[in-house]
């Protein structure tokens, strides 16, 4: 695919490394020279420097024959603008990142199709959305719905006292008569490959695994990880931004109590007129009495949202000291992910890689709604529509040519999320979930054409 990437700060820089890993034509715009510097000496990728929402730069870009426009600079103007003026020149479709969270609640208000913009992305408004279903979920540390919840993928690491640590994933699932999960996806401790689990792949303490799971098999999930799920009742946010600001007022809404500590004052007092129901702290939370003083002891979940990733990192490792049951820290450097879980913050989110996520769908091959990457492995989770059409039409799962690269998470028919085993035949209309890993992927792509 012709791909222009429109800002090459963060997202756009993360966006870039990922495609061109892939072999797709990029061409990658930024206003600013130094910003390019990495993509021009480290990547196999197109660089222009210029402004993206100008006409003349989208038309050294040849955005009118391009497939992609994605504008994810840190302007939201510039990336309307960007989209807008790249589909009036003939771009097939566009992408724009925009920060202001309102824009999701007026999407059925606005045409932005209309306006030359096909899909509006906010990686706050991801962010917030992966912590509620964290906080949903709370024994596990990465999570990701598929149709509503229908099949739902989640990541846990394994601890000694999980009931099937020492046994096989076969072994396992006898445990259960009816099946309603399926391992994905696994990391040995202490290693950086991932493993595509069978039935004779045995379970070891450390492991970090990735499960998918119907809506009925959350509670034997929880069962065979050795976890009792409790009810969320006190939360405590540190940063008040616009992620802060969102998870407080979703989970206000649920009836939780939360406590949101904002270390800027004018934006802590309008913090408060904003969220009647929550209680603002101004105060710093890289300060340990401010947080002990708070309570932090008596929360069932910490959420550590700042800008700055190292004072997300400090303050859940203060809350992890306190035994706070969840943490969940913002960090923005992919680079930490490793270091910061092997020093005990095992629950993260990143705006880079959710945004990645929400992007990539567009860009795969074959009958791809729906993606998922794995935090921290070198793995993705597509979900495919069944065309009449797709090789795998009325073929068992026993009976398809798949590598030991992959496997099949889960089938979606109708409004029901089914965890399928080897006699299940699929039909047109189906969505499958494949978890693959990036040398099977276009193998399995050709499956579903």
């Amino acid at each position: 695919m012709k791909i222009i990437i429109a800002g090459a700060s963060d997202v756009g820089l993360h966006l870039a490394k990922l495609l061109s890993f892939e072999s797709q034509n990029i061409t990658l715009i930024d206003n600013v020279k130094q910003d390019l510097n990495y993509a021009e000496t480290h990547l196999d990728i197109r660089t222009i420097q210029g402004d993206p929402s100008a006409l003349s730069t989208l038309k050294k870009a040849d955005a009118g024959d391009s497939d992609m426009m994605i504008a994810v600079t840190p302007s939201e103007t510039t990336n309307l603008m960007c989209c807008l003026l790249s589909k009036q020149l003939g771009c097939k479709r566009t992408i724009a990142r925009v920060t202001n969270i309102e824009f999701d609640k007026y999407k059925e208000d606005v045409d932005f199709n209309a306006l030359g913009i096909d899909e509006l992305i906010s990686p706050e408004e991801l962010a917030a959305k992966e912590i509620e279903l964290l906080i949903n979920e709370s024994a596990f540390n990465n999570s990701y719905e598929f149709e509503g919840g229908a099949l739902t993928m989640m990541g846990t690491t394994l601890q000694e006292s999980a009931p099937f640590v020492g046994k096989s994933v076969k072994e396992a699932a006898a445990v259960f008569s009816e099946v309603h999960f399926m391992p994905i996806a696994i990391k040995r401790a202490g290693t950086q490959s991932t493993l595509i689990p069978r039935g004779d792949t045995v379970f070891e303490a450390g492991d970090q695994v990735y499960f998918t799971s119907s809506k009925s098999g959350m509670d034997s999930l929880y069962e065979l990880i050795g976890y009792t799920k409790q009810e969320i009742e006190n939360v405590m946010i540190l940063g008040g931004g616009r992620i802060g600001n969102k998870t407080a007022e979703d989970l206000c809404g649920k009836g939780i109590r939360v406590k949101l500590v904002e270390v800027d004052k004018e934006k802590a007092i309008k913090l408060s007129e904003n969220l009647p129901n929550t209680l603002v702290i101004h105060g710093d939370g890289r300060n340990a009495d401010l947080l002990v003083e708070e309570n932090i002891g008596g929360m069932d979940v910490f959420i550590a949202v700042t800008d700055d990733s190292e004072t997300n990192i400090m303050s859940c490792l203060m809350a992890k000291s306190k035994n706070v049951p969840k943490i969940i820290a913002l960090v923005e450097n992919v680079d930490y992910f490793e270091l910061t879980k092997s020093i005990g913050v095992d629950t993260l989110i990143n705006k880079k890689l959710l945004t990645a996520n929400s992007i990539f769908r567009y860009i795969r091959k074959g009958k791809v709604v729906d993606l998922a990457k794995l935090n921290n492995m070198d793995a993705e989770l597509l979900e495919f529509v069944v065309s009449d059409q797709s090789k795998v039409l009325g073929k068992k799962i026993k009976d398809l040519d798949i590598s030991r690269t992959a496997t099949i998470g889960g089938v979606i028919r109708g409004n029901e999320g089914v965890i399928a085993l080897g006699d299940f035949e699929i039909m047109a209309g189906d969505r499958v979930l494949m978890c693959c890993l990036p040398k099977s992927i276009s193998r399995i792509e050709r499956l579903f054409r």
